[in-house]
């Protein structure tokens, strides 16, 4: 683009001169003036440029999958999956790829765990049937640095969650209640699914739990598939932000969660489970499709 500029534009100065002003090569002008780009180079380096803009808006973290459902649903561009991959490689873009979290999980031998009342069924009809619900840490300068998590297992949406420097029953109470506050469950019809952690076999919990009205479920001890929603969300936090950065203070590392929460994964990171749509747009449309259907 900008050799056209300075063929076209600065047809009255010496060449060398416009090249040394725009950081370009000289040589690489007369190159091109020999082999002028045709309309294809032309729409490749304007789809490129979209789609570095996209790979920075993503902080660095979409592959070629979610650039192009960007491309697509975001930006009203058609174009190929196999020509989005092939400017990426050209650019030098990729995303980042998935690592096996380090879990946190402190098990209480001798405490009343609930039944599996999901049986790796992670798949409801509609948002608020199915919460899932897990605790991760992480390491600072100044120790570490706990968040527990409720998410929807409809929408993939974090609909509660609470952060601290220690892994009492506080923590996971706390992000129950805000999911509680936030999506009023239906008494009786919304289960809440977890490992066998202490915290969610404590007294504490399990009293918020039934006060709410739902349906405590536990899976088996020491398998992660039991639990592959929340573990699948952790494992892109730790890939995307955590292990991106070298953590200084608690206070930095809680901030940078609740931003990556609640600006970034819930509004607009897409997902593939949720037809390359953000948490909080696929829920958006199921509700326009039930006022449709009742209309």
């Amino acid at each position: 683009m900008t050799y056209i500029f300075i063929a076209r534009v600065c047809t009255d100065l010496p060449v060398s001169a416009c090249c040394s002003v725009m950081e370009v090569s000289t040589s690489g002008f007369y190159a091109w003036q020999a082999h002028p780009l045709t309309d294809k180079d032309l729409d490749d380096a304007y789809l490129t440029n979209t789609i570095v803009d996209i790979h920075t808006m993503s902080r660095g973290s979409y592959g070629s999958p979610r650039v192009h459902a960007e491309l697509r649903l975001g930006e009203g561009i058609r174009c190929s999956k196999k020509r989005v991959e092939r400017l990426m490689r050209e650019a030098g873009v990729s995303g980042i790829h998935r690592r096996r979290r380090r879990g946190c999980t402190r098990r209480d031998p001798g405490a009343q765990a609930s039944d599996d009342l999901v049986k790796r069924s992670f798949d409801p009809a509609e948002p608020d049937r199915l919460w899932v619900m897990d605790v991760t840490e992480h390491p600072t300068e100044e120790g570490k640095v706990y968040l527990a998590v409720v998410l929807d297992a409809f929408s993939r949406r974090v609909v509660g969650w609470s952060i601290a420097d220690h892994i009492r029953s506080e923590l996971v109470v706390d992000a129950l209640q805000m999911a509680i506050w936030r999506r009023h469950p239906p008494s009786g019809q919304t289960i809440a699914h977890s490992d066998h952690g202490s915290t969610y076999t404590s007294w504490a919990f399990g009293r918020r739990l039934r006060g709410a009205g739902l349906l405590g479920s536990m899976g088996t001890v020491g398998d992660c598939f039991d639990n592959s929603v929340a573990e699948s969300f952790f494992g892109t936090l730790q890939l995307e932000l955590l292990d991106e950065h070298r953590w200084q203070t608690r206070r930095k590392l809680a901030s940078a969660l609740f931003e990556w929460i609640e600006a970034w994964y819930n509004p607009r990171r897409r997902h593939s489970y949720c037809q390359m749509l953000s948490p909080v747009d696929y829920e958006t449309v199921h509700r326009a499709r039930i006022v449709e259907s009742a209309a």
